[in-house]
């Protein structure tokens, strides 16, 4: 599978990468839903994609935007359009407006705002451009023709049942959680999946702070935390970027009588699970390949195309990915996609 990527919700596992075909074949008998086979890889309209995202200040951010240039380039009918990503709301309206006066094909947009970047979403609907929504979604069902979204819940859900394993012959441990920035959803969505997982093992967070989703950050919340808690047994953080600050916290006070789970699926944290020489003993993986994943939706949408596994014979509204566990037993199989923070 090109990019070995992260499942999307069990059906479409191998989804954006299997033979299927454009022209009507005789089926046999093998196709009961009467669907026709297409051949997805094959070269066939040219299609003009614009892709921007937010500021590659972030390694995950940054693999979002290397995976969609790669996996665009493994496509001879697709021409790709990259602004440099901005952080600034305004600049990235200005882009796209830029994309719907060229009259590209499709727009992969991953917008530093959903709600912000919705009204121009919905003029390049209107002009007849498809546009694909990644990350954080747009206000209007309207917006986008579908939506690549990880699993922030999922997240969380993944993390907490990680957490009830480990604990689960140890009632009464001291759970520790370090967030990324509280006032996002996907922030809230994290926490409350991972509340919820908790109560199934009869465990809680006992202590928690909050970080930015960057080094420094997750530097500063950790040390606060190791703190205020004198006993912990097990630390969820959010996120494997301001992780490189949680485990220098960590080192720093010398502690070690807690494994920690990671968020995101960095590169650095799967080595450290694989040589089992850190706290890090998991991460929960939230997918860098969404916006590769976008290029493919957008070249078979403006083609006709469909998802090979699937008998319906249009792209999906909606795919999330999944939210796997990374422990030491399976980290061979998401190191080669994980990015480096």
């Amino acid at each position: 599978m090109p990019l070995k990527r992260i499942a999307v919700l069990a059906a479409l596992t191998l989804a954006l990468t299997a033979c299927t075909g454009n022209t009507p074949q005789n089926q046999g008998g093998g196709n009961q839903g009467g669907g026709v086979k297409v051949a997805n890889d094959e070269p066939g309209k040219k299609v003009v994609i614009g892709f921007s995202a937010p500021a590659a200040d972030h390694g995950w951010m940054a693999a979002i935007t290397n995976a969609a240039k790669a996996e665009a380039g493994k496509y001879s009918d697709v021409e790709l359009r990259v602004v440099e990503g901005t952080n600034d709301v305004n600049l990235q309206i200005s882009q796209v407006e830029t994309f719907i006066n060229d009259k590209v094909d499709a727009i992969v947009l991953l917008p530093f705002d959903g709600a912000a970047l919705t009204p121009v979403a919905l003029k390049a609907m209107k002009a007849g451009i498809t546009v694909i929504n990644v990350d954080r979604q747009f206000d209007s069902p309207f917006a986008a023709r579908s939506t690549v979204l990880g699993d922030n819940h999922g997240m969380g859900v993944s993390a907490g049942t990680y957490v009830c394993e480990r604990l689960k012959d140890k009632p009464g441990s001291v759970v520790a959680e370090i967030a990324g920035i509280d006032s996002l959803p996907l922030t809230q969505d994290r926490s409350r999946g991972f509340a919820q997982a908790l109560q199934g093992c009869g465990l809680k967070v006992s202590n928690r702070v909050a970080a930015e989703f960057t080094v420094e950050s997750g530097e500063r919340a950790a040390a606060n935390l190791l703190q205020a808690a004198p006993k912990i047994d097990a630390i969820w953080n959010h996120d494997d970027d301001q992780g490189v600050g949680v485990t220098a916290a960590i080192k720093n006070s010398g502690r070690s009588e807690f494994f920690m789970v990671g968020g995101a699926g960095s590169a650095n944290v799967m080595r450290e699970i694989k040589a089992d020489n850190g706290p890090h003993k998991a991460t929960v993986i939230y997918p860098s390949t969404q916006g590769a994943d976008g290029i493919r939706l957008a070249r078979l949408a403006v083609q006709g195309k469909s998802l090979g596994d699937l008998v319906e014979v249009e792209v999906p509204r909606e795919v999330q990915l999944y939210a796997p566990v990374v422990t030491k037993d399976n980290v061979d199989r998401y190191l080669p996609t994980a990015f480096e923070s």
